[in-house]
């Protein structure tokens, strides 16, 4: 399956900004499931510096600075992908290592690989565990529950309990909150289900990427009415880490494509920079088409 992806975003100032340095994660990474074929990125006004990069988790980056008055920034992005579907199947064995046996294999200080598994148990930024988060998920991910039938589990747990809602909460909004108000969106269920799971022992980390919307039979597919999107992924030894989607309970295939993982949000956020000026408010505008070619 090929695809291809345009996003775009604009910020419109009540006031000309001087100068801004920025980096984003608008450019999706290649996986053992995707590969991307081309992309370009194109920001007005033109910067004076811009430069591609990878960050500490194997995301790529894109920097750049303007140093020209400006009251409209523009940031257009466009990346063709294939999509092996067979690499991201569902696992043929849901019943594999078992949530204690992925516990003892966490504490045992001799495997190389805990290192880079050990720091999606811990805090970070906008995730932080708690006897509440763990009390919630304690049940599902008990020691003699396999680990994905668990994620399975507690995925569906969260499509059924929780209501989409894109004015319930905020980036910072913490997922104790949104347990108590049932409510949010994509990014406040993978950081709730993140939480849950770190909260239990057991490593996750934060997806986000596109997802390909369909249109109602018989109507056409409206451009940019696609969007960003975010779910997790837990670390089973001999899966690596397998993904599942709480906002629409299921594992992800061919219609999720992954920009940037990382901890949580604040690891991948699209755009984050320093500015100077522009006033007190700003006007921003995204738009994302992912369209089979």
């Amino acid at each position: 399956m090929k695809y291809r992806v345009r996003h775009l975003t604009e910020y419109k100032y009540n006031k000309p900004v001087s100068l801004c340095y920025n980096m984003t994660h608008l450019l999706p990474r290649d996986t053992q499931h995707q590969r991307c074929l081309s992309r370009r990125i194109h920001v007005m006004p033109t910067p004076v510096y811009q430069n591609e990069g990878v960050d500490y988790f194997g995301n790529l980056t894109f920097y750049f600075s303007i140093q020209e008055p400006h009251e409209k920034l523009t940031i257009d992005v466009e990346s063709d992908f294939e999509i092996d579907v067979k690499d991201r199947a569902e696992p043929d064995n849901l019943y594999s290592m078992t949530c204690g046996e992925l516990r003892l294999w966490l504490a045992d200080p001799q495997i190389p690989e805990l290192r880079m598994v050990k720091e999606y148990v811990l805090d970070s930024t906008l995730i932080q565990r708690s006897n509440v988060l763990a009390a919630y998920a304690r049940e599902i991910f008990s020691d003699d529950v396999p680990v994905l039938q668990a994620a399975m589990a507690f995925t569906n747990k969260i499509f059924d309990e929780f209501t989409f809602d894109p004015v319930a909460t905020t980036v910072s909004t913490p997922p104790e909150q949104v347990l108590t108000e049932k409510r949010g969106v994509c990014q406040d269920f993978a950081h709730l289900a993140i939480a849950c799971i770190r909260s239990v022992g057991l490593p996750a980390r934060y997806m986000s990427g596109y997802l390909e919307t369909l249109p109602p039979p018989g109507q056409e597919k409206l451009i940019g009415a696609d969007a960003s999107h975010a779910w997790f992924s837990v670390f089973v030894p001999g899966f690596d880490w397998v993904e599942f989607d709480p906002t629409n309970n299921m594992m992800p295939s061919e219609q999720h494509i992954v920009t940037a993982w990382g901890r949580d949000y604040a690891d991948v956020t699209p755009l984050q920079g320093v500015i100077f000026d522009g006033g007190k408010t700003l006007a921003l505008y995204v738009s994302v088409d992912v369209q089979q070619i």
